[in-house]
């Protein structure tokens, strides 16, 4: 969706206002062209003889866009037994669908197995009870290789503190498990967290992950996760694919050479696909001014889109309904009993209440970290694809709040 003639369109010039109209307020909109472009881009920045791109599918799992994924040629990186079983109904095979959880339950595992998808476990006392009990299944290994990466704290997962991933320092170990219980490892996974900038860094950690390899003379495939940040501002500041393709290719394809065997480079990126792709369209309430503010009072609230409240997030935020209006400082607000403040101090064309506002970047984590808070219903989604805009989750009703509530006679 871009600004072009002072109007807003979507691709196949689809009208958002007019899905506004036909499917109502709040409503989440996905153009698939974006998603496709996104795709096109990571492939063509990387030059080695086999790459696999797994959709980070907590990012976005309605089962229309898992489709396309696999229409695509992307496998799929699922992080609960849940969405494993999504990607399988979405067509997936169990052989392109990597499980990375964390901190779940050899149970949990075992639904895997029987499952037959690619597993990988991130901590030492699961993958001692799992080469006890499965040691003929491969397995891929989650490192940490204690590097901060990325611009939020709260979604850097490859730090000394964080919970993800066991401790490059305790590779010993790993190996006294793998040697103990003959444990096939078919591949190693780091993911160091989202928002990174810098290629340096990037490359730093694939050096880490790269000599580990080393170690391991069985692999199949290495996992160098993803965390490419992308332009939340509309102010090319991302992160440099073509330039970390080139330097990583270079990199993974030496280190191939020196093992004796093409190994398959795996990435897993999510927000990177879809979040460019998304758009949260939502009516203005009420504008109300105070001795301080004027405040932009929208339908919608921390229940449809927790990530500015949450990580501090940044949304662009627009006004569809005044797109050449002059500008005006707003905050923009929910309607959740909290302090639910979408964007503060915002330069935007002249609101009135009953204005259509669009957030920007709203297709990774957006939907998906919704809630029911305040008893208030989720909203509709729509996928626009080759020039159609097509309903791919209804709004919710009453009788979705009450779906399996046991009522007593009281």
């Amino acid at each position: 969706m871009e600004l072009k003639k002072g109007k807003y369109l979507l691709s196949g010039d689809v009208d958002p206002l007019e899905l506004a109209e036909n499917y109502g307020l709040p409503l989440y909109i996905y153009d698939s062209a974006i998603i496709k472009r996104q795709i096109d881009r990571f492939n063509n920045a990387f030059s080695v003889k086999k790459m696999k791109l797994n959709y980070a599918c907590k990012a976005l799992t309605n089962i229309n866009i898992l489709k396309l994924m696999k229409k695509w040629g992307m496998g799929l990186d699922a992080v609960s037994i849940q969405e494993v079983r999504l990607g399988l109904h979405a067509g997936f095979k169990a052989k392109d669908i990597l499980y990375t959880p964390n901190c779940v339950g050899l149970l949990e595992l075992s639904e895997a197995v029987k499952l037959g998808v690619k597993i990988n476990i991130d901590n030492l006392s699961i993958l001692e009870q799992f080469g006890d009990h499965y040691p003929e299944y491969p397995v891929c290994i989650r490192l940490n290789p204690h590097v901060m990466a990325g611009g939020n704290s709260k979604i850097s997962t490859g730090h000394i503190d964080s919970k993800f991933g066991i401790s490059i320092h305790q590779l010993p170990h790993i190996h006294r498990i793998v040697e103990t219980y003959g444990l096939k490892i078919n591949g190693l996974h780091m993911h160091t967290g989202s928002e990174i900038l810098d290629t340096e860094v990037y490359l730093k950690v694939a050096d880490i992950l790269l000599n580990t390899a080393e170690e391991f003379k069985d692999l199949d495939f290495i996992d160098f996760g993803s965390g490419f940040k992308v332009s939340y501002k509309n102010d090319g500041i991302e992160t440099d694919m073509e330039d970390l393709g080139i330097q990583l290719s270079q990199k993974f394809t030496s280190f191939c050479a020196a093992y004796g065997k093409d190994l398959t480079l795996v990435f897993e990126p999510g927000k990177f696909i879809v979040s460019e792709a998304g758009y949260f369209l939502t009516r203005v309430n009420v504008v109300k001014q105070t001795t301080s503010n004027v405040f932009a009072g929208v339908d919608s609230g921390l229940n449809h889109l927790i990530r500015p409240m949450f990580y501090n997030a940044y949304h662009k935020i627009t006004n569809l309904s005044n797109t050449e209006g002059r500008k005006r400082i707003y905050t923009v607000v929910g309607y959740i009993c909290e302090t639910d403040t979408f964007g503060v101090n915002r330069k935007m064309s002249e609101i009135s209440e009953g204005d259509v506002l669009c957030f920007h970047n709203a297709g990774a984590y957006c939907y998906m970290m919704s809630s029911n808070y305040n008893s208030r219903f989720r909203p509709a989604e729509v996928l626009v694809h080759d020039g159609k805009a097509h309903l791919i989750r209804k709004r919710e009703k009453m009788k979705d709040l009450l779906r399996g509530q046991v009522e007593l006679n009281l």
